[in-house]
């Protein structure tokens, strides 16, 4: 008998495993992760960035969560020697009409007390010296930082708290036995008094398996990126944001500088037709006929078709991709850029076609499960671990603490 069985073995499901082994230290804590690593998909395959918040809507659990993850986890890194690095980021405007844009970032950053400040295209090439713009943010929080030896670092922490990590271990059903959960998998069935659920690309699935409807459907997007070569790694000094299109969920495409020293480009964001759909070329039956016979993704698709068709010509053109990457920066040419490693966006979708744009935490019966936390969940991790913690039922606890004896 276990307290509480976290599914999910990515960032999110470490660090709220972490939180309940700082606040319940004599509970009996188990991780389930189907895949034979951590960080195996979303977490593994993002951009490394620690992000500022400065995007997101004030008073949002992403605004709040970002800001205090942003110092969490600089703080965590340095305090377990894990590899990041303060840099700060620049978000520029490339034409006249996206300054207004520009302005409302500005305003919206200093309601999220971000520490921030306004550039001239002279002071951005202080900073960026190979980019155009017509005005820029400076942005001086955001960093990167290696997630994968986060994760790592999460997992032992856990297990020196006491926690059981099991990998390979997928839960394929789960059926609720009085105040009791039976979670059935590949490897036996385990027995808790509490389940959460950060299965990520699959947690509506799972949420739907403990019969929570989350009211919304996971649709994955593939965001495809390029790297610099080497040689041409002197464009970029640390990161270079365009000014995003607020009707649409991207941040659009970007120069990253990686924790390793290599810079990539991207990530454009198109429909992946399997979850874990990380080439052009995967295709999963299951998965597909979800999104296709999904009404929600029929108005997203009519609402945002534009843009989605730009996405998708990005996709097959290179060409296309470079002439993006040419707005912020006039000097990339095709040849100076090389595919790299895609990442899987699990977006919430709602049956109106709106996207859930912050973070969804749902409660069951003796369960929560985390429905929504795409980027910057990375960054947020630690603050999301604790709230998800703070909302555990008091009465849980004491019967968490009725049963010890």
């Amino acid at each position: 008998m276990y307290d509480f069985a976290i599914i999910g073995g990515g960032i999110v499901g470490l660090s709220t495993a972490m939180a309940l082994g700082k606040r319940y230290p004599n509970s009996r804590i188990l991780v389930l992760e189907k895949e034979s690593k951590w960080a195996f998909h979303q977490t593994g395959n993002n951009s490394g960035v620690i992000h500022s918040g400065i995007y997101y809507k004030p008073g949002s659990f992403k605004a709040k969560f970002c800001r205090d993850g942003c110092r969490s986890m600089v703080e965590f890194c340095q305090e377990y020697g894990i590899d990041y690095e303060v840099c700060g980021k620049v978000i520029v405007a490339t034409v006249e009409e996206e300054l207004p844009r520009l302005e409302s970032l500005y305003k919206r950053g200093l309601e999220n007390d971000m520490q921030i400040k306004r550039i001239s295209p002279e002071e951005v090439k202080e900073i960026e010296p190979h980019v155009k713009c017509v005005g820029g943010i400076q942005v001086f929080s955001t960093g990167i930082a290696n997630y994968k030896q986060v994760c790592f670092k999460y997992a032992e922490l856990i297990e020196k708290q006491g926690g059981e990590l099991r990998l390979n271990t997928k839960v394929e059903r789960i059926v609720s036995s009085g105040k009791n959960h039976l979670l059935e998998t590949n490897k036996g069935t385990f027995e808790t008094r509490f389940v959460i659920n950060c299965a990520g690309l699959h947690s509506d699935r799972v949420a739907r398996l403990g019969k929570v409807d989350p009211q919304a459907k996971i649709v994955p997007f593939r965001g495809e990126y390029y790297e610099l070569t080497p040689e041409k790694r002197y464009l970029v000094k640390g990161l270079i944001y365009p000014v995003p299109n607020p009707a649409f969920p991207f941040l659009g495409v970007h120069f990253t500088r990686m924790i390793d020293g290599s810079v990539h480009a991207g990530p454009n964001a198109v429909l992946s037709l399997k979850r874990e759909g990380y080439k052009k070329t995967d295709f999963d039956l299951r998965d597909f006929a979800e999104v296709m016979t999904y009404p929600g993704f029929w108005k997203l698709a009519a609402k945002h078709a534009d843009e989605g068709i730009k996405e998708i010509i990005r996709s097959l053109s290179k060409a296309a991709f470079v002439q993006s990457l040419q707005q912020l920066i006039p000097e990339v040419q095709a040849e100076d850029i090389v595919p790299t490693h895609a990442g899987v966006r699990a977006q919430a979708l709602m049956n109106d076609g709106k996207l859930v744009e912050d973070f969804l935490i749902v409660q069951g019966q003796n369960s929560v499960h985390v429905c929504n936390a795409p980027s910057p969940a990375a960054t947020s991790s630690i603050e999301i671990g604790k709230a998800i913690v703070a909302q555990i039922p008091e009465q849980s606890h004491l019967l968490l603490t009725a049963n010890k004896f």
